[in-house]
């Protein structure tokens, strides 16, 4: 197995000199808009957790009853958005992973201390994470994150195009056959009592410190299981070889892998999706309805990355057109560029509004309600980004991370 990386690889390095940050006008588009509308399927995402007083369904977090209003905003979820904003998240930080290093290095930063700059990163958004649980939500993906940061790049970063695929391949065939296996092996069971919800205990814990407690336990589990589902890291692998390639940057050199990757990739994730909505629905007729929710969770790598290409397909409609996005296009582009700042406004909003020790608005929610305050909570988050562009003003959580993890780099040269 080869450890040299392929042509996509970054320049070689010239002479050392003090990290800069990237010129916003340097960015390409493609991947900070998806950051943009990733945020609001992450946010769509969120919200059923937070219905603290329901009886939950065969699907994550999502109600078993409701009005047809509900009923509409829950098949919207589970098509659309449940498994499949982590990997598309997944694809874009391997993405912007390689961006931050090939930039950095061609800059004239020595290789070793690119990967140190990484690997700095990457520990500071885990402590980032497990502050963010501490404080607001056990379902914080930031420290997941971080530890793939730290298992993968190691592993990964230096190795060809080829060993890559190879690789892909082997996680998807191991998560095809998990998925699948899981599926047929929980319709051979007897029915069992229903597996107690964890999660709906913590948001209806009245007490701020037991809640706390509670969320950190929930949290470290949940950090493990994001990287042995291999989905992350699949969609990590899927990211990082297309950065190489500069796939989002340069996507009119890419469009046939573009098409293929957004309309098959959201064509197996959506269809999947469709079924997972008739299993929610008690529209199946099968031993285990729940048991279809592994291949659901399984086909949204193809869902995380088919969206991410989407995007790469609208960046090249802007670009070939010669035209500087409209309004609601560059408010998109400035939330997606202070997408770390927008994630955790979220959990500012979104928790002490509906969980049981702050306003616990979550016991009057529905489903449909519940995907209304996600909109407008990420709406502010818009609004806000927008601002912040205007006057020049990178998000605060960016700025600390970044200032963070360059110390040790500066206090070096």
């Amino acid at each position: 197995m080869t450890t040299t990386a392929s042509s996509g690889s970054a320049p070689a390095a010239q002479a050392p000199v003090a990290p800069a940050p990237t010129p916003i006008s340097e960015r390409a588009i493609a991947p900070d808009l998806a950051r943009g509308m990733m945020l609001l399927l992450i946010a769509l995402a969120h919200t059923p957790w937070f219905l603290f007083t329901s009886e939950i369904g065969v699907t994550l977090m999502h109600p078993a009853d409701g009005d047809v209003a509900d009923r509409i905003a829950q098949a919207f979820t589970i098509i659309v958005v449940d498994t499949r904003t982590h990997t598309m998240f997944g694809f874009l930080f391997a993405y912007g992973i390689w961006q931050l290093y090939s930039r950095q290095v061609s800059k004239g930063l020595p290789a070793k201390d690119a990967r140190r700059l990484l690997r700095t990163r990457h520990w500071w958004l885990l402590a980032f994470g497990l502050v963010h649980a501490v404080l607001l939500w056990q379902g914080d993906i930031l420290g997941t994150y971080g530890l793939i940061g730290l298992l993968m790049v190691p592993l990964f970063f230096n190795r060809s195009d080829t060993t890559l695929k190879v690789w892909i391949g082997v996680f998807l065939a191991v998560g095809l056959v998990f998925s699948v296996g899981s599926f047929f092996a929980l319709q051979m069971l007897p029915p069992g009592p229903a597996v107690p919800n964890l999660q709906q205990p913590i948001i209806a814990e009245r007490d701020f410190l037991t809640a706390m407690l509670l969320r950190v336990a929930a949290w470290f589990p949940g950090l493990l299981s994001g990287v042995a589902s291999l989905a992350l890291p699949t969609a990590f692998l899927f990211g990082l070889l297309a950065a190489r390639h500069r796939v989002l940057e340069e996507p009119g050199k890419h469009l046939p892998l573009l098409r293929i990757a957004a309309f098959g990739g959201i064509a197996v994730g959506w269809s999947a999706g469709v079924i997972q909505v008739l299993a929610h629905f008690g529209m199946l007729e099968v031993p285990n309805p729940a048991a279809f929710g592994s291949v659901h969770f399984f086909t949204g790598i193809f869902a995380g990355v088919g969206y991410a290409a989407a995007f790469g397909l609208i960046a090249h409609g802007v670009q070939s057109r010669g035209a500087r996005l409209r309004l609601p296009g560059r408010a998109l582009l400035a939330l997606g560029r202070r997408s770390l700042s927008g994630y955790l406004s979220q959990s500012i909003i979104f928790v002490p509004l509906l969980s049981a020790w702050g306003l616990a608005l979550g016991a009057h929610l529905s489903s449909w309600s519940a995907m209304l305050v996600a909109i407008g909570a990420w709406m502010l988050t818009v609004a806000a980004a927008y601002l912040l562009d205007r006057r020049g003003v990178r998000g605060p959580a960016e700025v600390a991370l970044r200032k963070l993890s360059y110390r040790t780099l500066r206090k070096r040269s």
